[in-house]
């Protein structure tokens, strides 16, 4: 691995492209992610797909930048494509059940049981 990062970052277009040192380990990674692939005279050019949304092209470049960076790879992510965390979004959480939640319990006093046939 190089010491150079691997950018993912969105041009003045408003594509999202990957520069760097991206061997094939990387490349693959990136293909998990949603990047394609197109050959160039220079070598390759790898970048997301066109009008899919800033949204999705968001939470594909965080998601390309987290399995590069979990391979310890060295990733510069433009701070423009970090996607929104789902603790950040206003929509308010459903309370999360625990294990005494989930165990059996008697009914409650006061409540008849109903008789098996």
């Amino acid at each position: 691995m190089s010491d150079e990062p691997i950018r993912i970052t969105r041009g003045q277009g408003g594509e999202v492209d990957v520069e760097g040192p991206v061997d094939g380990f990387a490349a693959s990674a990136l293909k998990r992610a949603g990047f394609d692939t197109y050959p160039t005279l220079r070598g390759v050019w790898i970048r997301l797909p066109f009008d899919l949304g800033r949204t999705w092209e968001n939470e594909h470049a965080t998601w390309a930048a987290e399995m590069l960076a979990a391979a310890r790879y060295s990733v510069d992510l433009d701070p423009d494509l970090r996607a929104v965390p789902p603790a950040a979004s206003s929509a308010p959480s459903a309370p999360r059940r625990t294990k005494t939640a989930m165990t059996a319990q008697s009914a409650p006093a006061g409540t008849p049981r109903r008789q098996r046939r």
